[in-house]
């Protein structure tokens, strides 16, 4: 297979040409340090090798990219790298970026545990399920919320204290609220008996 053209790309790419069509859209740098030159022959192995290469580095500056925003689970960085690397070339990104200290489940288990309670006023309850849905060990959930003693009562007033007061004299919005408590996890007695001293009525909600 002969190369007859390399193109440069946006963000960092080059379209390689074998045998004058187009072959694949691969890293410049890694094209580069390959020296895949026009004119050179090249095998089927080579080839490969070049594309594994540009999928490893290209995987990786993803991953790092994304960590400059947020910090991320370890399952949560591998699921959104997995859409555009095959899973192999997305483990071995998470991997680096653990060697690296970039991601840290229990690390990022308390930062998020931390946001749950404190801004969204989540419950217990509600905590260990987002912790779930981010690939948290189960023994590191609980870890975590051992450090937490959390009053789940002030939990939900902090919520409805920010609510317009006109809200509890509407029956649908009562009803929304009551729903919305209880999806964050909180008991339906909880939820009762914190909505009552906001209403004049006995109102079943459910």
């Amino acid at each position: 297979m002969l190369i007859t053209a390399v193109e440069p790309r946006r963000k960092g790419l080059s379209s390689l040409y074998i045998d004058g069509e187009e072959a694949f859209r691969l890293d410049s740098e890694v094209l580069l340090a390959f020296r895949f030159d026009v004119g050179r022959e090249i095998t089927d192995e080579q080839l490969k090798e070049v594309k594994d290469a540009s999928d490893s580095k290209r995987c990786k500056d993803k991953a790092m990219w994304l960590l400059s925003f947020r910090d991320h689970s370890r399952r949560e960085l591998f699921d959104k790298l997995r859409r555009d690397y095959p899973a192999d070339t997305a483990q071995k990104a998470v991997q680096r970026c653990e060697e690296l200290g970039l991601i840290d489940d229990a690390r990022f288990a308390r930062r998020y545990s931390a946001d749950l309670f404190n801004l969204k006023h989540l419950s217990r309850k509600g905590v260990r399920q987002k912790l779930k849905e981010k690939g948290i060990d189960q023994d590191v959930i609980e870890e975590v919320l051992d450090e937490y003693d959390v009053d789940e009562d002030e939990q939900i007033r902090a919520i409805l204290s920010r609510m317009s007061m006109r809200s509890f004299s509407d029956e649908k919005q009562l009803r929304r609220i009551y729903a919305k408590l209880i999806r964050m996890g909180y008991s339906y007695a909880a939820v009762r008996s914190a909505l009552d001293e906001y209403t004049d009525t006995e109102e079943s909600y459910e």
